[in-house]
């Protein structure tokens, strides 16, 4: 486990972006699959400013960890928002844009996810492998979108689940645990005061954090490379 912590979220953006862009200096194609939320829009805001032009887009194939179930027009739309900060802004085939599809029946999507990443990757024991994962982590300490209550749906022999927002009911469609431990690299990207308690349960492996999915990150082939700001890592020891 490698820590890098950062004085504040824009820091973290700027560092990762340009840690992202030296993986991407690999041979051949790179398959990424990104994550949702405030940080990541930092960051793909970083990437398209500074770092457009320093990346082969055409090698570069983009998914999702997890889409909430909305038509790609949505506001919640995780693909939306890479549209918005990211990929309006770069030369991106739109080949290389695989998106989970919203507006479908979400059981069906998620068996047409799974096959688009059996079909698109290589595999390790029968399950795709990405050249690298980026996670969130919630309050809660879930991650994708498995979150505590449904932490059952982590090793599930799918490699796309269905899953439900513990507040709102909210229907997502997610990369199963599986998927996530058998990337090359796996990032998480975690801002901000109200994730400290759970940094450090995660981190620290304290009593009782197995019941938080983030814990279970354990790339099997590869890193697992955190990217916090100094408010998210104030109370590891």
């Amino acid at each position: 486990m490698d820590l890098k912590i950062y004085r504040d979220k824009q820091e973290v953006a700027e560092q990762f972006s340009a840690y992202f862009v030296e993986k991407t200096k690999t041979e051949g194609t790179f398959h990424v699959a990104l994550s949702g939320g405030s940080t990541p829009k930092i960051v793909f805001d970083v990437l398209a400013k500074n770092f457009s032009d320093k990346v082969d887009w055409n090698k570069v194939h983009f998914y999702w960890g997890d889409e909430r179930c909305v038509p790609p027009t949505d506001d919640e739309s995780n693909y939306k928002m890479t549209v918005e900060h990211l990929f309006s802004k770069i030369d991106v085939p739109k080949a290389n844009i695989h998106r989970i599809r919203g507006e479908e029946e979400p059981k069906t999507e998620a068996i047409c996810y799974a096959n688009l990443l059996e079909i698109n990757l290589e595999s390790v024991e029968g399950t795709p492998q990405f050249d690298l994962v980026i996670l969130g982590m919630g309050d809660d300490g879930h991650t994708a979108s498995i979150f505590p209550h449904e932490i059952n749906l982590w090793n599930v022999e799918d490699h796309c689940v269905v899953a439900t927002h513990p507040e709102s009911g909210q229907t997502r469609v997610s990369i199963n645990g599986k998927v996530i431990n058998a990337a090359k690299e796996v990032a998480f990207l975690v801002t901000g005061a109200s994730k400290a308690q759970k940094v450090k349960a995660v981190v620290e492996k304290t009593e009782g954090s197995q019941a938080y999915p983030a814990t279970l990150v354990d790339p099997k082939y590869g890193n697992l490379v955190w990217f916090l700001d100094e408010p998210a890592a104030a109370e590891l020891n």
